[in-house]
């Protein structure tokens, strides 16, 4: 007798800056919208650069989404009447976050994340190496770098026109006015060797 498979897993989308997550996310939520999913988007307060109620990727593509300062606000949305969860930007939200795509999850819901896989310093960012780990599905999107024009992992933070130094802010949000992609010969972080040796040195 045929068995229909039982729903609810977890697909990540990750990248660098100008990889086309956020637009891969907005591409999967039309998807489902026209297969009359129930669809709920989340996104962190912290990231309003192009809309506080939506989603927007760089290319100018939207979605309506709720904007929550922390992952266990999730809970107060979701009911058992939603089919999917879509969250973007995911790497700003702490641990908890795993908790809670690891519990819709179970519950039978689809959940899809997209979020940077790397700060700007070339490291694992936050929650993604968890996340990884946990999904059924990941996919890794890659830019163009604006040095040399090979496929780009790494987000390159700029200020006044200089990259930006090891010991800087992980967190700093901003577009094309802060951020370039660039690929790992490319990708600079001033500081980060000396830095790196003397915590070597250290053990």
């Amino acid at each position: 007798m045929y068995q229909q498979y039982k729903e609810g897993w977890i697909e990540v989308i990750s990248g660098c800056m100008f990889a086309g997550k956020t637009e891969e996310l907005i591409r999967r939520i039309k998807v489902l919208e026209y297969a009359q999913k129930k669809i709920a988007v989340f996104k962190p307060c912290i990231d309003n650069r192009y809309s506080e109620h939506c989603v927007v990727s760089h290319a100018g593509s939207s979605v309506e989404s709720f904007n929550i300062s922390c992952a266990h606000d999730i809970y107060d949305y979701v009911d058992d009447t939603y089919d999917v969860i879509a969250i973007d930007e995911v790497q700003f939200f702490d641990k908890e976050i795993i908790d809670v795509c690891e519990y819709f999850a179970d519950k039978g819901k689809r959940v899809m994340v997209a979020g940077l896989d790397m700060d700007f310093r070339g490291e694992p960012f936050s929650v993604m190496p968890d996340l990884f780990t946990y999904a059924e599905f990941v996919t890794k999107l890659t830019a163009v770098c604006t040095k040399c024009g090979a496929p780009a992992t790494r987000s390159q933070r700029l200020i006044d026109n200089k990259a930006a130094r090891y010991d800087d802010p992980i967190i700093q949000v901003g577009a094309s006015e802060q951020y370039e992609a660039r690929c790992r010969h490319c990708h600079e972080v001033p500081g980060k060797s000396s830095i790196q040796q003397h915590l070597r040195e250290r053990k």
